[in-house]
Formats: C-alpha cells, sequence, structure tokens
C-alpha cells in the first residue's frame, strides 16, 4: 500500500476564516418568505437585495475615506428598501406611503436574514477543523448583532472560537483595514490562515492582502478575469478539510 506524502508541519495552516453571508449562510434563503410575501417576484428580490448591498458596502467605504459608512445592518435595510421600490410599488414613492404599505413586509424580510439557512455541510465540517484543533471564525461585513442572531439560530456558537466584524474598524471588505482584522484576532499573519469565501471578490480580495485562500464554487462560475487566482476552489465548504 502506498502511503501519500505528507505535508510539512510548517505548511500546516494554524487557523481557517470564513466569510458568513453566502459562505456559511445561504443569503437566498429569503427568496422563499420574499415568494411568500410576493408572489413571482421572490428569486428577483432575492438577488437584487443582495447586489444593492454589497454595492452600497463598497460605496459608503471607498467614498470620502469612509465618511459615510454605516452599520452592514442598516445598509441591509436600506439595500431592501431600495429593492422593494423597484420591484413591488411605483419607484417614486414618499417614504411615509412606503413605510404603511412596506413595512411589515420589511420587517418579516429582515428578520429572516437574522435566520439564514447555514448550508447542509456547514456543521460536520466545523466539527472536524474543531475536532483536528484547528482555530475557526467568521470574518463578515456583517455587525455583530446580525452575525451572532444568524449563528445561534443555526447553532453554530460552540463550534466557532472567533465571530469577527468588520464594524471594528469601519470599513467593508475588500478593504485592508477588514481583512487585517483577521490577523489580529488570530494572533498569526494571513499567510498561516485559510480563509474561505463563496464571493470570488471575497477570495480575490483575501488573497491580494496574504491569505490561503479557498473559494467555495457552488455554481459552476468563472473566477474574477484580474490575474490571480485563488490557492485552492471546490464545490462546497468541505474541501477546506483539505488544507490539513
Amino acid at each position: 500500500m502506498s502511503l501519500q506524502p505528507v505535508s510539512p508541519i510548517s505548511t500546516r495552516p494554524q487557523g481557517v476564516l470564513f466569510d458568513a453571508y453566502g459562505t456559511l449562510f445561504d443569503v437566498h434563503s429569503v427568496a422563499r418568505l420574499g415568494e411568500t410575501l410576493f408572489p413571482g417576484k421572490g428569486q428577483a428580490i432575492s438577488l437584487m437585495w443582495r447586489d444593492k448591498q454589497i454595492e452600497y458596502t463598497r460605496l459608503v467605504t471607498t467614498s470620502n475615506d469612509g465618511a459615510h459608512y454605516q452599520p452592514f445592518s442598516v445598509l441591509t435595510r436600506k439595500a431592501l428598501t431600495y429593492t422593494l421600490k423597484r420591484l413591488v410599488c411605483d419607484a417614486t414613492i414618499d417614504a411615509k406611503t412606503f413605510d404603511a404599505r412596506m413595512g411589515g413586509a420589511v420587517e418579516q424580510l429582515m428578520l429572516q436574514y437574522d435566520h439564514l439557512s447555514a448550508y447542509p455541510e456547514c456543521h460536520a465540517v466545523l466539527q472536524q477543523l474543531q475536532a483536528l484543533g484547528v482555530p475557526t471564525g467568521i470574518l463578515s461585513n456583517g455587525d455583530l448583532g446580525m452575525l451572532m442572531a444568524a449563528v445561534n439560530a443555526a447553532k453554530l456558537a460552540p463550534l466557532l472560537d472567533h465571530v469577527i466584524s468588520v464594524d471594528e474598524v469601519h470599513k467593508f471588505k475588500t478593504h485592508p483595514l477588514a481583512y487585517g482584522l483577521g490577523e489580529k484576532k488570530l494572533g498569526v499573519s494571513a499567510s498561516k490562515i485559510v480563509f474561505v469565501s463563496s464571493n470570488p471578490w471575497d477570495a480575490l480580495g483575501a488573497q491580494w492582502f496574504g491569505y490561503r485562500t479557498y473559494w467555495v464554487n457552488r455554481n459552476q462560475l468563472p473566477f474574477e478575469e484580474l490575474g490571480t487566482q485563488p490557492e485552492r476552489t471546490g464545490r462546497d465548504l468541505s474541501d477546506v478539510l483539505s488544507f490539513f
């Protein structure tokens, strides 16, 4: 029987950080509630909401050196308001009328964001990393209250050593200060940490910062065309274990 070569212990990562939204938690699981509230529009609402949410994080981070920063939960609500104005009601609707007509739906959808479905392999992967003695954490754009609500709802808290929010530095990913929080919290350099994301722009930003990266390509999409590739790519979270 032939044995596979064992990587030198110096190359073994000393921690794993996961993006939260889209990586551990399925952001498009809100589409089911959206479909119940607005038949025929659930998927479109989910997709536009997510796109606008990310657009807002970039806008407030890159404009006027972050002077317009707002927490992720606030931007998420504003992105949802924009989406419903575009897809459900009159785009020129005034704020008072919008609140009267859509306030209940907004609250239901925002509450659902605190109870996003975790991907099915999530618990098993985190349990195996814990059994291996590998420190784990979340490094996310989400503010801490929002993240902890999702973590607790998915029963992930006992499997995570850190839940890190970029709200601490008022800079969203892909800003270097956001990624730098991972080094600070784990106490080792980025080159000794695996960063896991299903968002290609996030995996790229982390790779540029210096992390070892694993891109979760669930939908078999092309990676960003900017000359840098993630260290490894797989269909779900399970292949992060290949680093160990």
